[in-house]
């Protein structure tokens, strides 16, 4: 059975001893694909480092909400270059992040805009960071700056009024180990994706799924995320694996 881990940070430095070891692992165990994350400019040139190294992994290059400084805007120029890059299959990850981050909405909001204008230049699709910003986020993809080419909600927040309007938008729907949770309860939202638009990720090294929580995540736990989803939605885990195989492949544009 094969798997595509949508969202993942090999780029994380702790993977740094270790990572061939682990990608080879996560391929013998079925995870066949996977997108390494950019957050900000040294996290997105590595990124793109490890896409070269490997066939089967891919990358995106962006600057996170969390990861703004003052030269954020001359930085994106830099992203413009780096994205270029054959291995880049959209810009991010990037948003807004209105829990870590409350004084600097209006910048964050500005970064996020000129990210997506960037996207829509190189005919990108975008990877979505939003945490407690849903209607400026919203509003921001469907009436001040929409993404041509879409994307994907990374790492969903279970909110079902978000899911409802990303979808409308067009937008996929990716849910990391956060749905094994034991106080997640994940049903409602999940259930609101069609299966056309629904996509799995780790986020790795964070977010470990149950029954791993407490220990460094990595694709190879991708599985659990798969399971989950087709328990709730009465599935075959292999089904929901092919169907979030090809709508990663779908809307990365990898053939």
């Amino acid at each position: 059975m094969e798997l595509f881990d949508s969202h993942a940070h090999y780029n994380d430095e702790r993977f740094e001893t270790d990572m061939d070891e682990v990608i080879l692992n996560n391929f013998n165990n079925g995870v066949k694909y996977t997108t390494c994350v950019g957050y900000n400019l040294e996290s997105s040139k590595k990124a793109i480092e490890i896409a070269n190294k490997y066939d089967n992994i891919f990358c995106t290059a962006g600057i996170s909400p969390n990861d703004l400084n003052e030269d954020t805007l001359e930085e994106i120029k830099q992203i413009g270059e780096l994205a270029k890059n054959k291995k880049i299959v959209a810009i991010g990850e990037i948003g807004l992040d209105y829990y870590w981050n409350k004084d600097n909405k209006e910048f964050q909001k500005q970064v996020f805009i000129e990210q997506i204008k960037l996207a829509n230049k190189l005919n990108l699709p975008i990877a979505i960071h939003t945490r407690d910003a849903s209607i400026d986020t919203i509003e921001i993809l469907k009436n001040i700056m929409p993404c041509n080419k879409k994307g994907i909600f990374h790492c969903c927040p279970l909110n079902v009024e978000l899911i409802k309007e990303g979808i409308k938008l067009g937008y996929y729907i990716s849910f990391s180990g956060v749905v094994t949770f034991k106080n997640a309860k994940p049903e409602s939202a999940i259930k609101q994706v069609p299966l056309d638009k629904i996509l799995i990720e780790t986020d790795s090294p964070y977010l470990t799924p149950e029954p791993f929580r407490g220990k460094r995540n990595d694709p190879s736990k991708v599985e659990f995320v798969a399971r989950k989803i087709a328990d709730i939605l009465e599935k075959d885990y292999e089904e929901i694996a092919s169907i979030t195989l090809e709508n990663a492949k779908k809307i990365y544009n990898i053939i």
